[in-house]
């Protein structure tokens, strides 16, 4: 951790990633996932160096998030899946890197 953002960060994607698994209502999952993308950007500088692999986990999470979201649009099962995968991969890698 190089840092004093990077731990609130995390918690904020780990937040952002429960609340996009969770689902509660639409505006709940946007919110989602701007937390998730948040702190996704904010925790970047502390991913270079060598411990630094967590930060490729939580931006592919991130990704799939993004696109289960739009995927979920015409198509809510499989758009649904997607977004609990990329929101499990999100708290995969904050659990990784705190």
């Amino acid at each position: 951790m190089r840092s004093g953002v990077t731990r609130p960060a995390l918690a904020l994607a780990g937040v952002g990633a429960i609340l996009v698994m969770i689902g509660i209502d639409a505006l709940a999952s946007i919110a989602g996932l701007v937390a998730i993308v948040l702190g996704v950007i904010l925790a970047a500088p502390a991913a270079r160096g060598p411990k630094g692999g967590w930060w490729t986990l939580m931006a592919s999470g991130a990704v799939l998030s993004i696109v289960g979201a739009l995927v979920a649009i015409p198509t809510e099962t499989v758009g649904g899946l997607l977004a609990l995968v990329g929101g499990a991969a999100v708290l995969v890698a904050v659990a990784l890197a705190y």
